[in-house]
């Protein structure tokens, strides 16, 4: 591992920025970076956490749009993918122990670097696993971030031959049986454009295959039975009314509506009980928002910049008016 971050040709990555290793749970390393704003006083600083099969690299552009607007970024790879350690000894195995690892990584990652090192105040946009990592713990939040953001949350799986059901069902008897590490399905690499369920724009979606084509350590394969099944443990748990209730912290859930991966109607049924968020459908647009076609992706990053990092009159706002959807 190297504390390096990759460019291509057509995905440079924004100046003014360090990167390096924090040690998470269980002393794995864990690659993060900063990226300062060339603003004379900074706006505060993004908590961008990413999704599954995704780095630091791939947020490249989005990170400039909010350096660019005086926000610092703060970011870091999730255990077992991109530039973090590898869980198992196949790399290419999607794999998580324990969901409350990525809990104690984001914890730790707040703490040891996003509070000694960046500027306040502190916002999270996060995206499809991040963004169920982000709801997790957001209930522990509210003393720590101002604002959230979340796009796509993975509250649900769709996509697959077989439904969320019978997979939850087969990723919890192979995890209790000691087979968690094995997928339960076969390494097929990446998709064609044509075939792909995360994003209608070709050029996009071209420059990321670019990135771990030239780069393929950092691309994952399928996700283990164990990942799924900590997960789907994890998306039980935060869409229960009873967490979404002591949820503080204003937030808006960036809603695809043609998401093929994450069924729209679980993302509805989330925002339904859940007082603090407002939930803003994108009527047309594929599950990688950010990643999305301009006219998809500039409704999405005009609601971010209208949201972080806001005011005390908007704040006052969105604490006032029933925002479930």
């Amino acid at each position: 591992m190297t504390s390096t971050l990759h460019a291509t040709p057509d995905n440079p990555i924004p100046g003014n920025h360090t990167v390096g290793f924090f040690e998470g749970v269980g002393n794995r390393m864990i690659r993060y970076a900063i990226f300062k704003s060339d603003a004379p006083v900074a706006k505060g600083t993004v908590v961008l956490l990413q999704g599954r099969n995704e780095s630091i690299e791939k947020y490249a552009e989005t990170i400039g749009e909010l350096t660019a607007r005086g926000l610092w970024v703060a970011t870091f790879d999730w255990r077992g993918q991109a530039g973090s350690e590898r869980l198992l000894k196949q790399p290419r195995r999607g794999h998580v122990r324990r969901f409350s690892d990525y809990e104690r990584d984001l914890t730790i990652f707040l703490e040891k670097i996003v509070l000694p090192d960046t500027r306040l105040p502190f916002f999270m946009l996060a995206h499809s696993m991040g963004a169920l990592v982000a709801l997790s713990q957001a209930p522990m939040l509210a003393s720590r971030i101002d604002r959230l953001a979340i796009v796509a949350p993975f509250v649900a799986l769709g996509g697959q031959k077989v439904g969320h059901g019978l997979i939850s069902l087969m990723a919890a008897v192979f995890s209790v049986c000691g087979l968690g590490f094995l997928p339960l399905m076969r390494d097929k690499g990446s998709r064609p454009f044509s075939e792909n369920l995360l994003t209608s724009d070709a050029r996009r979606f071209a420059r990321n295959k670019a990135l771990t084509d030239t780069h393929p350590e950092l691309a994952l394969g399928p996700p283990t039975a164990r990942w799924l099944h900590e997960t789907f443990k994890a998306i039980k748990r935060v869409s229960a009314r009873e967490h979404l209730t002591q949820i503080r912290v204003p937030t808006i859930v960036l809603a695809p509506t043609q998401d093929k991966l994450v069924p729209h109607l679980a993302v509805e049924n989330l925002a339904r009980n859940f007082r603090a968020g407002h939930m803003i459908p994108v009527d047309g647009a594929r599950h990688e928002l950010l990643q999305e076609a301009d006219h998809y992706r500039a409704q999405a990053i005009a609601a971010i910049e209208a949201f972080i990092p806001g005011s005390t009159a908007d704040t006052a706002l969105v604490d006032s008016e029933d925002l479930s959807a």
